[in-house]
């Protein structure tokens, strides 16, 4: 009889390396199940979050043998950057539901059954956190502070594979200049995922996905010299209005294709809210005038997590504009300069739109809104 019924998995796993197979299949050997949770699940398609949890779920399979793969459960979650609790409860209510599913039982309960939660020891943790490790919770790698939000569940540590990490993975992946070093990757990966990741490369997502790269690269060259890291300031326009949210689409890197909220850079010789309102009219061409957005304004906030862009650290000020009704209907909008196309999104649309979003600005409407 094993010590667990179920033991909980949580990364991101992007990719799934040797590291977190030997994390897996310990996790095997205590428990007759492992449900295993791949954060941003419906994030869009990054440099740092390549692989969508359908592709992560393949990964993981292909490792494991027929046995393995039976007692095995993967189910995605989302990131919630802003709301730490929102999330704890997703991973509470992911795992009741693959428990009911299992047992086929929906009025099982967690108390039932001998549940533990498996990561790295507390001293160290590499890259195989959840997203919610170093993306919604805010914990710095290197700790497996994460752990410790689930004191329901009995805390299982797994040691470690020195110089496996996925950032060193998706840096020989993606660059040209370290060639040399995707064939080593070999070593750090399971045989069919590297496979699988080699056949990757052949494909247009995989060279959209370079360009990104390249494209966050150079960005981050420019600036090298510098005595310290830069941070960057922003602005952020959620403007609402009857029951609708103005978007843009981003015409150029990084995020080429995504939708976003009107924004942009603050120039040097102006006011955080006089630069939203210069890129709402930049952007979007809004058809309304600059004093009625200003009055408009009906708060803001500060949005700063350490991981929310890939460009370098960078801090966002976002402003809630809610537009008055009018008998004229939405105002009349029209993509431009870094924005090739703006238009109102319905907020019922909106919430399921999470995966073409860019960077967090999913997560920041939604913290106005107070549905996340």
């Amino acid at each position: 009889m094993r010590e667990f019924d179920y033991l909980i998995f949580i990364g991101r796993f992007q990719p799934f390396h040797n590291g977190h197979l030997w994390t897996l299949q310990h996790a095997l050997q205590l428990a007759d199940k492992v449900i295993v949770l791949c954060g941003s699940a419906r994030q869009a398609r990054n440099p740092m979050h390549p692989f969508t949890v359908d592709d992560r779920e393949r990964m993981i399979r292909m490792s494991l043998d027929e046995a393995e793969q039976s007692r095995v459960f993967v189910v995605g979650i989302s990131d919630r950057m802003y709301n730490d609790q929102q999330w704890l409860t997703e991973v509470q209510h992911l795992v009741d539901r693959v428990i009911a599913v299992d047992t086929s039982d929906v009025g099982s309960r967690q108390a039932q059954f001998r549940i533990g939660i498996v990561g790295p020891p507390r001293a160290r943790h590499a890259d195989a956190g959840p997203a919610a490790a170093q993306s919604a919770r805010g914990i710095r790698r290197g700790n497996a502070e994460y752990l410790e939000l689930f004191p329901q569940w009995s805390r299982v540590e797994a040691p470690e594979l020195p110089e496996v990490q996925a950032s060193r993975i998706r840096h020989a992946f993606f660059d040209p200049e370290r060639g040399g070093d995707w064939p080593a990757c070999a070593a750090l990966l399971p045989a069919r995922v590297f496979d699988w990741l080699h056949a990757f490369r052949g494909g247009e997502t995989y060279l959209k996905l370079q360009d990104e790269y390249l494209f966050v690269k150079r960005y981050r060259q420019s600036w090298a010299a510098a005595p310290y890291p830069p941070t960057f300031v922003t602005v952020d326009a959620v403007v609402i209005h009857s029951g609708h949210v103005l978007l843009v689409r981003r015409r150029s890197q990084p995020g080429k294709g995504l939708w976003a909220l009107p924004g942009g850079f603050v120039n040097p010789d102006e006011r955080i809210k006089d630069a939203v309102i210069r890129e709402l009219k930049e952007e979007a061409r809004l058809k309304v005038p600059a004093p009625v957005l200003a009055g408009s304004v009906r708060s803001s906030r500060v949005f700063d997590h350490p991981q929310r862009s890939l460009r370098g650290r960078t801090i966002t000020h976002a402003f809630l504009i809610e537009l008055a009704p009018t008998s004229e209907g939405l105002p009349k909008v029209r993509g431009d300069d870094d924005a090739d196309r703006a238009k109102w999104v319905p907020l019922f649309e909106f919430n399921r739109m999470e995966e073409q979003l860019f960077e967090d600005h999913f997560y920041i409407v939604n913290w106005f809104l107070g549905q996340v």
